[in-house]
């Protein structure tokens, strides 16, 4: 586990829409573009190998997009290289920062400095959700996979440790970026799921995708 002060002032920025990274959680990358490859080969010739994840915001920018105040930087835990020259990584969640500025420069992809105040949580052990109630939890996610035609382990769902469930569901479940921003920045792994459960239920009551409930 990555300690605080191996935290970076200045860490590389992947601005991929949709993209969600939390705290202890995983997340696999499929790099191929020639930035992004550099990127790659930058961060692991670093003492703590961290990318910044960061949904881009269209609100900000005018010829580029801006970024969303609050990332998370996941440390590269699991690389490799395949025959054409793509990187297939895996980014371990490490904690979320708070973007100061972008860093103007020759670098071909995108650098911030960052603060990393008020995130002392995230470089702990797993949270737990002490109001957690698992079984109508998933009996929500179970018609909401119905609805999208979705299928699922759930055995292993009904295992899962709480932070592992919620966190893993926050990043897989397709939402927009909007709602992957506010999954992050929930200040608790209460108000994540409280979240995600928000989410979900607007989804099955005719949200965009026009899924009722059964």
């Amino acid at each position: 586990m990555i300690k605080q002060t191996q935290l970076p002032d200045t860490i590389a920025i992947f601005p991929l829409p949709g993209a969600l990274l939390l705290p202890r959680a995983r997340l696999p990358l499929h790099i191929f573009e020639p930035r992004y490859l550099q990127m790659i080969e930058d961060a692991i010739k670093t003492d703590a190998r961290l990318i910044g994840m960061a949904q881009p915001n269209s609100m900000r920018g005018h010829e580029k997009h801006g970024l969303h105040t609050i990332g998370c930087a996941g440390r590269i835990t699991q690389f490799s290289e395949t025959e054409d020259g793509r990187y297939m990584v895996t980014l371990s969640g490490a904690s979320r920062f708070r973007v100061v500025r972008e860093i103007e420069g020759f670098s071909p992809y995108r650098k911030c400095e960052v603060n990393w105040e008020g995130f002392d949580r995230d470089l702990g052990d797993e949270e737990d959700d002490a109001a957690f109630k698992r079984a109508p939890f998933l009996d929500l996610l179970g018609r909401y996979f119905d609805a999208r035609g979705l299928s699922a382990d759930w055995d292993t769902l009904k295992e899962a440790d709480d932070e592992l469930l919620i966190n893993s569901l926050s990043m897989m479940l397709d939402f927009d970026g909007e709602d992957k921003q506010a999954l992050l920045e929930a200040p608790s792994l209460q108000t994540r799921r409280e979240t995600l459960v928000t989410l979900i239920e607007f989804s099955m009551r005719g949200g965009p995708e026009e899924i009722m409930m059964q």
